[in-house]
């Protein structure tokens, strides 16, 4: 079975060559052999999810060296909802992205970004997670440029200019790391950070707080996230759909390293990451509340409710227990699928409404338009935490947590405000645009399709994306009692790292001929 960890880089690896070999010319296959990889990446994710049920965790030595000389990629339960969630999204986005130029040049694109995506979830190896960065941010680059829309180039140069930053910050905390410990795979990280002497741990500690740092701008939290709004305004609908996983990659790194690498002395036990992690957890979910309210569009108004979610998540990081973390995980699947199906509806509206697009100026009442109100309405409830839909459980687990973990009663009622109250200024943006988009009767008429419109059969693709998400969505509100179980039995693995470090450091180089390499 850990052969199976390898393919889901080896998949759109392959894939996305094939495809940028068949370039611009291509047109009608490159989306069924784009489809088909991202289907066999999905039932891949599902085999890990079954192979490690019981706790185990599957290493793959790539080369057969064993670590940490070597590279190394995992999977416990953690990375199987990380990859069973890029999958599902990826398939969600090329239904939803059939007007995106759906070349052979998009497709390959497409499916480097996965590479990158799901690279950066596998790897057991501080440098090559920087690798798979660089890879889906160079991917991303490319996808967000694609289009007429003027505003993507100030947008990719924002993003462009501060991801840069960011990398350059990541060489630095790598490479101090390695002149201090002498390695950079991360369960041989914290074997050493645990017997690292007196004098290196400042260093050390120094180096994990830029690390904090540069995946705080990979997760968008404030005040190093006001890039991700312009960006995912610009991006094209299958891409924007895929993007609400950007910032989970920053929210798993600062999960992955604060537990494994610093868990025993340094980011998970509070002597680093939660006196500027809490504060600023807290501040990004209250600003991103504001941000909805004055959004002027629908994907603005989203990308928003994505800041505000990946705030949350490093609430959940701040206060670090596994009853917490198991809450976070439950919330992050939520708020991944609920913001999903928002930027699918707004690229439906995009496809019915012409010249208005998904901003947000009066409608009014239009029977075609009836369906695309419906999923808004589900879509908004959820994202907006009321009952019954999962949104409201993810809330009440995460505030359950914090009256039970929070021992300061002064951060206790500040995170329960900032908690609903992000949750009050959520439903009454939600509620404004929805009412603008659907009830309010339009002042004059109706502009005309934008020349090279939507047809047809691209409203049918996002149509049915929107309801493939709805309807994971639905699943998850109606039997919760599943994933509450896994993630529950995720943070408890997560936390106890002893599993992780023996499957990565335990595992021998396959032998040739009787003899290990």
């Amino acid at each position: 079975m850990n052969t199976l960890v390898i393919l889901p880089v080896l998949v759109p690896l392959l894939a996305g060559a094939l495809l940028l070999l068949a370039g611009r010319h291509a047109r009608t296959w490159p989306g069924l052999v784009s489809g088909v990889a991202v289907v066999l990446q999905l039932l891949v994710a599902l085999g890990l999810g079954l192979a490690t049920r019981d706790g185990a965790v599957l290493a793959y030595l790539v080369g057969n060296w064993a670590a940490p000389f070597g590279i190394a990629l995992a999977v416990d339960r953690l990375t199987v909802i990380l990859l069973s969630l890029t999958a599902f999204l990826a398939l969600a986005g090329l239904l939803a992205g059939r007007d995106e130029k759906s070349d052979g040049l998009f497709h390959g694109l497409f499916q480097l970004q996965l590479f990158g995506l799901n690279g950066a979830f596998l790897t057991a190896d501080l440098f090559n997670l920087f690798v798979f960065f660089e890879v889906l941010l160079c991917a991303s680059y490319a996808l967000l440029l694609r289009g007429p829309d003027s505003q993507r180039f100030p947008a990719a140069t924002h993003y462009v200019v501060i991801n840069l930053l960011a990398s350059s910050l990541f060489l630095v905390a790598v490479a101090l790391l390695y002149g201090l410990l002498g390695t950079l795979n991360m369960a041989d990280l914290a074997v050493r950070f645990a017997g690292a002497g007196a004098g290196d741990l400042p260093l050390v500690r120094s180096a994990g707080f830029l690390l904090l740092t540069v995946f705080a701008v990979k997760a968008a939290l404030l005040p190093l996230g006001f890039w991700l709004p312009g960006t995912y305004r610009a991006a094209p609908v299958a891409v924007s759909i895929l993007f609400v996983l950007m910032t989970k990659v920053g929210v798993y790194a600062v999960l992955r390293v604060s537990t494994l690498v610093f868990g025993q002395d340094g980011l998970a036990a509070g002597s680093l990451v939660i006196p500027p992690l809490l504060p600023l957890a807290l501040l990004t979910v209250g600003v991103a509340g504001f941000g909805a309210i004055a959004a002027r569009d629908l994907r603005t108004l989203v990308s928003h409710l994505v800041i505000g979610s990946a705030g949350t998540l490093l609430l959940v990081v701040a206060i670090g227990s596994p009853a917490s973390v198991a809450a976070g995980l439950f919330y992050l699947v939520h708020s991944t699928l609920g913001a999903a199906l928002l930027f699918a509806v707004a690229g439906l509206l995009i496809s019915q409404r012409g010249g208005r697009g998904d901003r947000l100026i009066a409608g009014g009442p239009d029977a075609g338009r009836a369906g695309t109100g419906a999923l808004f309405l589900l879509g908004a409830l959820g994202m907006a935490g009321l009952p019954p839909l999962a949104g409201f459980i993810a809330k009440a687990r995460l505030l359950d947590a914090v009256l039970s973990d929070v021992a300061s009663p002064g951060w206790l009622t500040t995170v329960i405000a900032v908690v609903l109250g992000a949750s009050l200024l959520t439903l009454f943006a939600l509620g404004r645009a929805g009412s603008t988009l659907f009830w309010k009767p339009a002042s004059g008429p109706e502009p005309g399709p934008e020349p090279g419109g939507a047809d047809r059969a691209t409203i049918h693709g996002r149509q049915l994306a929107a309801l493939l998400l709805l309807g994971a969505w639905l699943a998850v509100s109606a039997v919760p009692g599943p994933l509450l179980g896994y993630t529950t039995r995720s943070a408890e693995q997560l936390v106890e790292v002893g599993t992780y470090i023996d499957a990565l450091l335990g595992q021998a180089p396959v032998g040739r001929g009787g003899d290990s390499p």
